[in-house]
């Protein structure tokens, strides 16, 4: 009955929060050879939704909910709080469909789902912009006030950026309130790091992070078509990603991760 229940719930809820827990609860995830970022997240979101279909029970006639929580209950670890000061707790959070106010949303989500009242560091990847289309300032100052408040607010300690060129982080550090902490280099697009941004970060006390994201870690079509394998006949093309946290635990005097996780929220547009 799982798949026709969770096929159930989902025609008739207007968005989907799915979070896998701590991946390194999942043993099966533990004995396959790494994967690259975007392979990693498609397995995690297959099996959280293939885990949480399965236990869909029958009686569904009278249950209706806007919001759809997709879980593992098994892999969801929050943080013992007496432990919180000896750990750093850091995300990354991609935006799939071009929303700013998204981010507190991720952001609440991640606090909860951890059970902190702030996150360390949050890096946020440029969301997608048109093909032919630079990334420009204007285009990043409706997300980065968004962090902003959050900073303000106390839900987070620390921003920073991603991709950002010397010349576009450069812009957004002298109009910024609350300047960028750190800047992400992919290295696939560069075997050494540009001098001219090595030497502005070092001027401005930014730290220069690598990383091997790919641009677009989860697309629209990716999703649908990782929805429509998990549960048959579902009306996957409804479903559009708004976005994607990755947020990692870090015992912070011994550099280990003790958990790392993903959560992401869908809506649906129904015709």
């Amino acid at each position: 009955m799982g798949t026709e229940g969770a096929r159930a719930l989902l025609e008739r809820a207007g968005r989907l929060t799915l979070q896998t827990g701590n991946l390194l609860n999942w043993g099966c995830l533990r004995k396959k050879c790494p994967s690259t970022p975007g392979e990693e997240v498609r397995d995690c979101i297959q099996k959280t939704l293939t885990e949480w279909s399965s236990k869909i029970g029958q009686d569904l006639n009278q249950e209706t909910l806007e919001v759809l929580e997709c879980t593992v209950a098994q892999a969801i670890e929050k943080i013992n709080p007496e432990e919180r000061d000896e750990l750093k707790v850091s995300a990354k959070l991609f935006i799939v469909g071009s929303n700013s106010p998204s981010i507190r949303d991720a952001v609440d989500l991640a606090c909860s789902a951890l059970g902190v009242a702030q996150l360390d560091s949050v890096i946020i990847a440029p969301p997608p912009i048109e093909d032919g289309t630079n990334l420009s300032l204007a285009y990043l100052q409706p997300y980065w006030q968004e962090l902003e408040n959050l900073v303000q607010n106390k839900k987070i300690v620390a921003i920073g950026t991603s991709d950002l060129d010397k010349t576009l982080l450069e812009q957004l550090y002298l109009w910024a309130q609350v300047k960028p902490s750190s800047n992400q280099v992919n290295l696939a697009s560069c075997c050494v790091m540009p001098p001219d941004l090595t030497a502005f970060a070092k001027e401005r006390d930014i730290q220069l992070l690598t990383h091997n994201d790919p641009k677009e870690l989860l697309c629209e079509a990716s999703f649908q078509e990782v929805l429509q394998e998990s549960i048959q006949n579902v009306k996957a093309s409804e479903w559009i990603p708004l976005w994607l946290l990755r947020y990692s635990v870090i015992v912070k005097s011994r550099g280990i991760i003790k958990s790392k996780g993903y959560i992401m929220q869908a809506k649906r547009n129904a015709s």
